[in-house]
């Protein structure tokens, strides 16, 4: 679970974030959504301690992210997976890198050990006859789901998603949200999506924040 309590953002003399005080709950997809503007990227980005908030609390599982030290931070990025707007997937990359990255990021893992994960979440996304090729070798929905097998290859705690239907149609995204709906039950994340799509707003989201 997440909580926030009367969290409040300003840049210079402008409040954007005005004292949100809710809870994300384990094992639910939980949606913030508001009209453009309304601040959804700076909560989103404040959550991850892009941003440093004005004032409030962040509680990760009763744990206060602006109280951590550097490596009580560095623990709590190992289990947070984030799947980004735009994918950002690297290039340079073939899809089975992309996903092995966090690995290498964070765990102390043998190849073989890392190789075996890398496959679960592979087939778990379906994607197992693209895993040698690059991004730019695949559509845009099967690039989203590679964003979200690196985003799940770590068993993260907390599964942070920015738009992920942006720019896809409505067939893919429908996949997409059934996705991201079965890896939070069956990995019982806390899964917070920052949407626009009212048809991900009224199929999959359980908890809904509205800014």
């Amino acid at each position: 679970m997440i909580e926030v309590k009367n969290l409040k953002k300003k840049f210079e003399e402008v409040e954007v974030l005005k004292g949100i005080t809710t809870t994300f709950d384990t094992g639910k997809v939980n949606l913030i959504i508001g009209q453009s503007g309304s601040g959804k990227t700076v909560f989103l980005k404040s959550l991850l301690n892009v941003f440093q908030p004005t004032s409030g609390e962040i509680l990760f599982d009763g744990r206060d992210i602006n109280k951590m030290s550097r490596d009580e931070k560095q623990i709590l990025r190992s289990e947070i997976g984030t799947v980004f707007q735009g994918s950002a997937l690297f290039d340079s990359m073939t899809v089975e890198e992309n996903i092995t990255f966090p690995l290498d990021m964070f765990t102390n893992l043998s190849f073989r050990e890392k190789k075996r994960r890398v496959f679960e979440v592979i087939g778990r996304v379906h994607l197992e006859k693209a895993n040698r090729k690059y991004p730019s070798e695949i559509s845009g929905g099967m690039q989203k789901r590679v964003a979200i097998a690196r985003a799940i290859v770590n068993n993260p705690k907390y599964l942070f998603c920015d738009e992920p239907n942006s720019g896809l149609d409505p067939y893919t995204s429908n996949i997409i949200d059934d996705l991201l709906m079965e890896i939070t039950k069956e990995y019982n994340t806390t899964t917070i999506i920052n949407s626009h799509d009212m048809n991900s707003v009224m199929t999959i989201g359980e908890k809904i924040v509205y800014l």
